[in-house]
């Protein structure tokens, strides 16, 4: 079936069209506010900005957010996500104006970061519940495509977000006053997707009720062992593990060529020029959303040929030959042209991973499992921004860099199709065996 087709199965159903612009609005929110923290903390003509800033700034906004991670889990498998949905927004809309405010009165650069850090401690509780709820509104036959529409398009507006922050930028500037502008805005719209969640049930988005399950204290107070318990349960069930260790590996080698084109365009190709080097960047971001945009159509089609267990190992392939053949030449259309596909690949073996993970996992374990998944998306984002701030030059042209991303993506593919490769029984060599 065409995914013209799947989107419209999908979208027949009028609680998941409500969750979907849940996503879609709260995401637009969210690319207002992650371009004025990009802006705000690499971009900044006042301060020098080195790949171990860059590390240092990824690891104030990533890191403590998939700390949150297990902490997360527990109560998403307890708490009524669709509650989650409408106070979450809320909470967070708040914060943003706060922040705005500060920002506005000149605070040090700590406040400011302070402020990010409880913005996103809570869209943590939002990001994992919206994952997590998104089998309760479609089929299970029709995860594949619900999970090319959501995530994916919920991406998009993230980037489409980021470019209404930069026209923003444009007319209010770059300074503290055009960013709590920024940071006001997000806060507006996000709030307004907790009026959009607030028409559905209830208890429409689950969890589902398990006597067995214990008390949120008891939980709180086991959350580490929890925590073992979602690892455990994923590691059963291997295909499902090995597509989020796919997921892991590319954000990595993402990580890495995110810090790498940060100070190029910074210090490489536009050295004291910052408004010219963000708009470098923001380029970069543009196509890689019309790549992502691109993945909604290109995975559904393709997994609709090949199962998962090839398609993975297929985009990790071609992202280290893209990271080879565009970035390696160092030039400014080089990193465009390969973020659009990288923006490709990449959202396609997110959407591969949601699925796997969603279509393998039981219920009772999607909140614990999202949260190990998350704290996987952001924990390699950052390592790899460690990483770079060890390696890279002063002006980031670094082969060492390209090797380390090429030669990743495509170790990944060989460990991930060794993991999911079927083994035939001894009784039956020419039979597969079946998944546990």
């Amino acid at each position: 079936m065409s995914f013209a087709a799947d989107l419209r199965v999908v979208l027949e159903g009028r609680d998941f069209r409500r969750l979907f612009a849940t996503r879609l609005v709260s995401q637009f929110s969210d690319g207002i506010f992650q371009f004025a923290t990009l802006g705000f903390a690499f971009f900044n003509p006042d301060q020098k900005t080195t790949a171990l800033a860059v590390a240092a700034g990824f690891a104030v906004l990533l890191l403590p957010y998939s700390i949150l991670g297990p902490f997360v889990g527990v109560f998403i498998d307890r708490w009524s996500r669709r509650q989650i949905l409408v106070v979450a927004p809320l909470v967070r809309g708040a914060l943003l104006l706060v922040t705005a405010v500060l920002v506005a009165a000149h605070v040090p650069d700590e406040v400011f970061y302070g402020a990010a850090l409880c913005v996103l401690g809570v869209n943590r509780f939002f990001l994992a519940a919206l994952s997590a709820s998104l089998p309760h509104v479609v089929p299970r036959e029709r995860l594949m495509a619900a999970n090319a529409v959501t995530p994916t398009s919920g991406t998009v507006a993230t980037f489409i977000g980021a470019g209404a922050g930069f026209l923003l930028r444009e007319i209010f500037g770059g300074g503290d006053g055009g960013v709590a502008v920024l940071l006001v805005t997000s806060g507006v719209v996000f709030g307004v997707s907790a009026l959009i969640a607030r028409t559905m049930k209830r208890d429409l988005l689950g969890p589902s009720y398990d006597p067995d399950r214990p008390q949120t204290r008891e939980a709180l107070r086991n959350v580490l062992r929890g925590l073992a318990d979602g690892a455990v349960h994923l590691v059963r069930h291997r295909k499902a593990a090995a597509a989020m260790g796919a997921m892991a590996s590319h954000r990595f080698m993402y990580g890495m060529a995110t810090a790498l084109g940060i100070i190029l365009y910074r210090y490489y190709f536009f050295p004291g020029d910052t408004d010219a080097a963000l708009r470098g960047v923001s380029i970069v971001v543009i196509t890689s959303g019309v790549g992502f945009f691109l993945a909604v159509f290109v995975t559904p089609w393709a997994t609709a040929r090949f199962p998962i267990e090839r398609w993975v190992p297929a985009m990790l392939v071609t992202s280290g030959v893209i990271a080879a053949v565009l970035i390696a030449p160092f030039q400014v259309w080089g990193l465009w042209v390969g973020g659009f596909f990288l923006g490709i690949t990449g959202q396609s073996i997110k959407i591969c991973a949601d699925t796997s993970v969603q279509r393998d996992v039981e219920d009772a374990y999607l909140g614990r499992a999202f949260s190990i998944y998350d704290m996987l998306f952001n924990g390699m984002y950052v390592l790899a921004a460690a990483l770079s701030a060890l390696i890279l030059p002063a002006d980031g042209k670094s082969y060492l860099a390209v090797g380390i991303i090429a030669g990743g993506y495509l170790l990944a593919a060989l460990v991930y199709r060794v993991v999911t490769r079927t083994r035939p029984t001894s009784a039956a060599p020419h039979e597969p065996r079946p998944s546990r």
